[in-house]
């Protein structure tokens, strides 16, 4: 694809992310209803998420009806052109249900399937409904903050690294990413921990954070948010040169994250958690 096909494709990511970003505001303001339960009892999907995914999905469909799609909330699909919108409707439900503004709209669409291990990410579009803020990238042609482009901090040293993660909603999971926590904190500058990984990834390529590390994520959960760190001149990937998984992802700049990774594998090899 070229740099001026992925700029159509992100305009209609912007487009659709924006009015997904409004349904899901309105919603908000209207009050939020669980719909369900997922993994466990704190892993919630609400009614506005089914909603949002299912009118993006259509969006997407009634401009690009030859691609495929996976979201957060419905089956996926696999298309015929060889592309493929990976969505979550609501990243950070858990804030949404609470009132917390940080939740998002994550659109990406990549070459290939559902697995970020095999496709090519070639466009995406974060969308912050509660600030108004709008992180976009393609591929070869930079990311955005706005009209801003956006670079990641580099020269930062670990102990002045401020690291942002999040938690499995596996009680026995948290525990052991507790122990990865204590870890690291006495070597980094501090931990934040917001619950959106698609924001979390878009302030590392913003410069408000240095890194970002999780295990466990889904696919949607990061589609949009890696590739804005990528094209702010950020490294995201798993350990040993692994592409980024449910198994690990770290975003960084490149000489953080050299630093970062060996002793995050570590921690989580003590943890039993790889």
């Amino acid at each position: 694809m070229t740099i001026a096909a992925n700029k159509d494709l992100l305009d209609i990511a912007r487009r659709i992310g924006l009015e997904a970003g409004a349904l899901a505001a309105r919603r908000r303001a209207e009050g939020v209803e669980v719909a369900a339960t997922k993994s466990s009892i704190v892993d919630v999907v609400t009614l506005a998420d089914r909603e949002v995914e299912s009118y993006i999905r259509g969006a997407i469909a009634d401009v690009r009806p030859e691609d495929g799609f996976l979201g957060e909330e419905s089956t996926g699909s696999t298309g015929r052109s060889g592309l493929t919108w990976i969505v979550d409707p609501i990243d950070g439900t858990v804030n949404y249900l609470y009132g917390i503004p940080q939740y998002a709209v994550s659109i990406a669409v990549v070459e290939g399937g559902a697995d970020p291990q095999q496709w090519n990410a070639l466009a995406g579009c974060v969308v912050s409904p509660a600030t108004g803020e709008v992180f976009t990238a393609t591929q070869g042609g930079g990311a955005y903050l706005g009209a801003q482009q956006l670079q990641v901090n580099s020269d930062v040293s670990l102990e002045q690294a401020l690291l942002s993660t999040g938690f499995s909603y596996s009680a026995e999971t948290r525990m052991r990413q507790g122990q990865v926590l204590a870890g690291i904190l006495g070597r980094v500058r501090d931990i934040r921990r917001a619950g959106s990984a698609a924001l979390d990834l878009c302030w590392v390529a913003a410069g408000r954070l240095d890194a970002y590390a999780e295990r466990g994520l889904n696919p949607w959960d990061h589609a949009a948010g890696a590739l804005v760190v990528r094209e702010a001149g950020g490294r995201v990937g798993g350990f040993d040169g692994d592409a980024e998984s449910a198994r690990f992802l770290l975003a960084a700049d490149e000489a953080l994250a050299v630093e970062l990774e060996p002793i995050l594998r570590d921690l989580y090899a003590s943890a039993g958690l790889i």
